[in-house]
């Protein structure tokens, strides 16, 4: 049973305010679990929860041939993209290239059954790959494969318990000041590759990057440069020429833009292997990539690296920030880009949350890197056509299909091609739009974007973006402890008069900014009577009841009346419990403020007070 603390008296209220018997059940109803619980376990074993948890039982009765071409369609050009942005990414990782194959199939197979948007692909994005970088630093590809694990965990975990709502605490400019930074941050550490400097270390960091490509300029290599920025050029001249034009031209202009990043990349490693043919290596080559598939195997809890051993405890020390920050910025990717191709239709984030859990769980067990929703992919999936999210099945397929039989031709991909595809993409990922509509709706929302973006670039990105959040928050709490308060001074049967009247609920981080409000406004309108309504107010803690109490008090030193207007029965039991005597002659609920004074004099009258 719920414990109660009952309040009886009748004298809660004034003569003139008794309510019916009915309504004197005053008590403090502390939450009883059982009901709660009882619900949600129901709720388990329904047909609703079923359908929700496992989408494929909703489209898979109504498959057929017609959605089955149409999603191998979609899935087929989805992993003629995502193969070479796979390998790219695993080079921005620091892994070997195998490695974003690795991290390029599961996801996809598990998503088609477990998620809930039929756009998203699931893959390693070069936010992710970035977010690991210095993991794989310390501690190689078992650090990379551990916080996929731990990533996994946790966003299930979150998904498990209905927590979709925490995304909701990272506003817009946060988002974009860390999606601006983080491609600033992608675009500095691949210039090397770009110009083909060939310097010992791997820098991370935006500054380290930058500082690497000064001190290295004069080791540019001429062809590696110049087939790296045409490969650039192209790849942007691709992306805004997309969708222009008309007739035929329309037409296949959409799908060389959507097959760009594979025609350039092609281009580059058959332009390599010609002159390998002919015993000439102008350019740095990707190199070995092993072929075959990856071991199945459960995530490493402990790894030899450098020489050095790392057991659970040391490499989750590593990890750090890293098993926070990387599932909070991947549910975060995977809902925001859920909402943006769901066309209107509402988006299930706990089932999201719920398959990207599983995709990056399961993808643990075959060497993934952690993985989310890729808008670029995503992208192309939904202009090509597809039916439902059984079409992550072909890209999947064929990311094992390029592992098995293509591995030995990746050997040929140039450097400076893959550090081309990287940049252009990130070159569109930048938020010029956003800082745009930023400073012609709200200015204020640069600060946190800014900070945001130097926070992540000096700091790395997973300071960078709790920075951010932290910043963001301290705007939000600013705002809550500065509630708006309106006021009207009059002049009622030769009373001055002050009725203030909060506008929304009143909390610890409020009370003493409401306390001087009060007192300030009273004392500059030279007022006899405060009257403070409360019409608006549903929720007070323990610190506002004592600083009113104290502001009563003071103002009564002064020589003035206060009276508690139309304020909400449960509020008006948290004063009553605190200081039983002293609010009780204050309460009224008389219809306008103008009867409450007349209902004060008269009383005051009949005790000889006026």
């Amino acid at each position: 049973m719920a414990k109660e603390v009952v309040i009886t008296d009748r004298e809660l209220y004034p003569s003139h305010q008794i309510p019916d018997d009915s309504d004197l059940d005053y008590r403090e109803q502390f939450p009883d679990l059982r009901p709660l619980l009882q619900r949600q376990l129901r709720g388990i074993w329904t047909r609703e929860n079923a359908l929700r948890r496992f989408p494929f039982l909703v489209w898979g009765p109504q498959y057929n041939l017609k959605k089955f071409l149409s999603d191998a369609i979609a899935g087929i050009t989805v992993g003629l993209t995502s193969i070479p942005q796979s390998i790219a990414y695993a080079v921005v990782a620091n892994l070997e290239p195998q490695y974003g194959l690795y991290s390029n199939f599961m996801g996809s197979f598990v998503y088609a059954f477990f998620g809930s948007v039929k756009e998203i692909t699931i893959a390693p994005t070069a936010i992710m790959a970035l977010m690991v970088q210095h993991i794989v630093l310390e501690l190689g590809p078992a650090g990379a494969i551990l916080a996929s694990f731990l990533s996994g965990c946790i966003t299930l975990l979150l998904g498990l318990l209905n927590f979709g709502f925490v995304v909701q605490f990272i506003s817009m400019p946060v988002i974009t000041g860390f999606i601006t930074a983080a491609a600033l941050t992608i675009i500095s550490s691949q210039m090397k590759s770009l110009m083909g400097i060939s310097s010992p270390g791997k820098s991370s960091g935006f500054i380290d990057s930058w500082t690497n490509v000064v001190e290295n300029a004069g080791q540019t290599r001429l062809w590696d440069a110049l087939l790296g920025f045409i490969s650039l050029t192209i790849l942007v001249f691709l992306t805004l020429i997309k969708g222009r034009g008309s007739g035929r031209w329309r037409t296949a202009s959409k799908y060389i833009c959507l097959l760009r990043n594979a025609l350039i990349v092609i281009s580059g490693g058959t332009l390599a292997y010609a002159f390998a043919s002919n015993d000439k290596y102008p350019f740095r080559l990707t190199g070995e990539v092993a072929s075959g598939f990856p071991p199945l195997e459960p995530p490493p809890f402990s790894t030899t690296f450098n020489g050095a051993f790392y057991d659970f405890p040391q490499m989750l020390r590593i990890l750090g920030s890293s098993v926070i920050t990387i599932p909070l910025i991947s549910i975060l990717e995977v809902v925001s880009i859920g909402k943006a191709f769901s066309k209107g239709n509402p988006v299930d984030a706990t089932q999201e949350m719920i398959a990207l859990g599983l995709c990056n769980v399961a993808g643990s067990f075959t060497a993934s890197i952690p993985t989310t929703a890729s808008f670029a992919r995503t992208a192309i999936n939904s202009s090509s056509g597809v039916k439902t999210p059984f079409g992550g099945m072909f890209t999947g397929v064929l990311v094992l299909a390029a592992l098995g039989l293509l591995t030995e031709y990746f050997y040929f991909i140039p450097k400076a091609t893959l550090a081309a595809v990287i940049i252009a993409a990130m070159i569109f990922m930048i938020e010029y739009r956003a800082v745009a509509e930023m400073w012609r709706i709200k200015r204020i929302d640069i600060i946190p974007f800014l900070v945001t973006v130097i926070a992540c670039l000096f700091m790395g990105l997973e300071y960078g973006i709790l920075i951010g959040i932290s910043v963001n928050l301290c705007f939000l709490l600013y705002l809550i402890s500065r509630p708006r308060i309106e006021h009207r001074a009059v002049i009622i049967n030769h009373t001055n008069t002050l009725v203030l009247r909060p506008t929304n609920d009143l909390a610890f981080s409020s009370a003493e900014y409401f306390r001087e409000k009060i007192l300030n406004m009273a004392t500059k309108q030279v007022a006899d009577l405060v009257v403070i309504d409360g019409e608006m107010i549903k929720y007070i803690d323990s610190t506002v009841v004592k600083n009113l109490s104290s502001t009563v008090d003071e103002l009564r030193l002064q020589g003035r009346q206060v009276l508690l207007w139309r304020w909400n029965r449960e509020v008006q039991c948290s004063l009553y419990r605190y200081k039983k005597d002293q609010f009780l002659p204050l309460f009224r609920s008389e219809e306008n403020v103008e009867h409450v004074i007349m209902r004060w004099r008269e009383s005051n009258v009949n005790e000889g007070c006026v």
